[in-house]
């Protein structure tokens, strides 16, 4: 009998993909997974450091697992990821039952270790940054797929040191994957039935600008979209500092490319922008978000916003509240600014009362939320184009896809339409997803 695993993801899009590899990677080992912690003998943890008291809410979902551990010795509890990055070996010293700590470099030794923990009972973690040429080496490559959409990695880490950001600590620095082994994943993939891709890392458009010779991103995105089988393109995170007019001008010039951009604002404020670090002010912001409208008049935006950076005044959020209310996010991810260590913003000095920035934080979310919906509400009574996925959750005949817009729409039909482009006219718009009736 095969041993199994249970395995939690946390965080964002680059987390989703490591635990693919994580899977891949056990399942050659002899595990299977399972969805039940309590039959695994193998429990892994795969963590984000990017929201509130990361490192605390791990520990509440390690303690979970505890009683576990005491009924049965030899099952191993394992952390990876920008937790365990950040933590390293201090884990291990503050939760008795834990066994192993991998790092974001080090997906690939998990075999390895795991071995360690079985055959010797060894705790140990491993949280080396690793050099530039082994990294190109590791990146994951996949194929072989059963969904009619996959995330493709076209590069890893940060360079830009974002004052209140932690990923350059536990990512490391950036390094762009080579464009002919991104482009022969893609071209397997469309073999193996993909229709949709969506490019990630955590600053895609700056991909290649360290690499000479290598193609810029809006050469790599027309690169992408000449790939046979592929019907839709998408990418995540962009930085609006490295939103280059050629890359702005993939909008209006590749039909395969989504209409839709995550684009983090994070404050309305120069001030607040400049203790940031974030490269851009908001006339510069502004300038990228006109000429997108111009070359792509119906494209939707989403972003991220930071409420309580130190030293933020009332003015400052005033900004960003502006901002919002001219610019009609689709939708938003607003977060409460907690200090992370190592970075730059958590030696700021801060004396705004927690529950000011509180009370600010709810009135961004407020204003947020009624915009979001007039977008939404907006789209009834249109024929959208949209990709097919699957069986939605609704059953009943169901089936689910997403729009260009990047929003959920459920609607009736054959499942002989998954993998296919279908008009849909969208009937009623909730709040995560929207209803409609196909279009013959």
């Amino acid at each position: 009998m095969s041993k199994q695993f249970y395995l939690e993801t946390f965080g964002c899009q680059m987390n989703v993909v490591d635990s693919e590899r994580i899977v891949v990677l056990l399942e050659e080992i002899g595990y299977r997974q399972t969805d039940r912690a309590e039959d695994a003998d193998l429990i892994l943890l795969n963590t984000c450091s990017v929201r509130d008291k990361a490192e605390r809410k791990v520990i509440g979902h390690l303690g979970r697992f505890k009683p576990l551990k005491e009924k049965n010795p030899g099952l191993i509890v394992a952390v990876g990821g920008c937790v365990a990055q950040q933590e390293g070996a201090a884990f291990l010293k503050k939760i008795p039952h834990l066994d192993l700590v991998f790092g974001t470099h080090n997906i690939h030794k998990l075999p390895e270790l795991v071995r360690r923990v079985e055959e010797n009972r060894e705790r140990c973690h491993e949280v080396e940054f690793l050099d530039r040429e082994t990294r190109l080496r590791l990146f994951p490559q996949r194929s072989g797929s059963e969904s009619v959409t996959r995330f493709v990695t076209v590069m890893q880490g940060c360079d830009n040191f974002c004052s209140y950001c932690i990923v350059p600590h536990v990512r490391g620095r950036e390094v762009s994957r080579p464009s002919g082994e991104i482009l022969e994943e893609i071209r397997q993939l469309a073999a193996d039935g993909v229709r949709e891709v969506t490019l990630i890392g955590q600053n895609v458009n700056s991909y290649g600008a360290r690499d000479a010779g290598e193609k810029s991103f809006a050469e790599l995105l027309r690169a992408v979209h000449r790939v046979d089988g592929i019907e839709r393109i998408r990418f995540t995170t962009s930085h609006p500092k490295d939103l280059s007019d050629q890359l702005i001008d993939c909008f209006g010039e590749c039909g395969k490319l989504a209409h839709h951009l995550h684009l983090p604002l994070q404050a309305g404020s120069d001030r607040v922008l400049r203790m940031m670090n974030r490269g851009y002010t908001v006339a510069d912001y502004l300038g990228r978000v006109e000429r997108l409208k111009t070359v792509c008049p119906d494209i939707r935006l989403t972003t991220d916003l930071i409420v309580g950076f130190p030293g933020e005044t009332e003015e400052d959020f005033l900004g960003t509240l502006r901002l919002v209310e001219t610019l009609r996010y689709s939708d938003a991810y607003t977060f409460l600014y907690s200090p992370r260590p190592g970075t730059a913003a958590a030696e700021l000095p801060d004396d705004t009362p927690r529950e000011v920035r509180q009370e600010r934080f709810e009135r961004l979310l407020k204003l947020q939320n009624r915009i979001s919906e007039e977008a939404w509400q907006e789209d009834v009574g249109k024929t959208l184009e949209v990709l097919v996925e699957g069986t939605s959750r609704q059953g009943e005949g169901q089936l689910f896809g997403r729009s260009s817009w990047n929003r959920i729409v459920n609607f009736s039909g054959p499942t002989e339409l998954v993998g296919r482009m279908v008009q849909v006219r969208v009937t009623r718009s909730l709040r995560n997803s929207q209803v409609g009736e196909r279009v013959d």
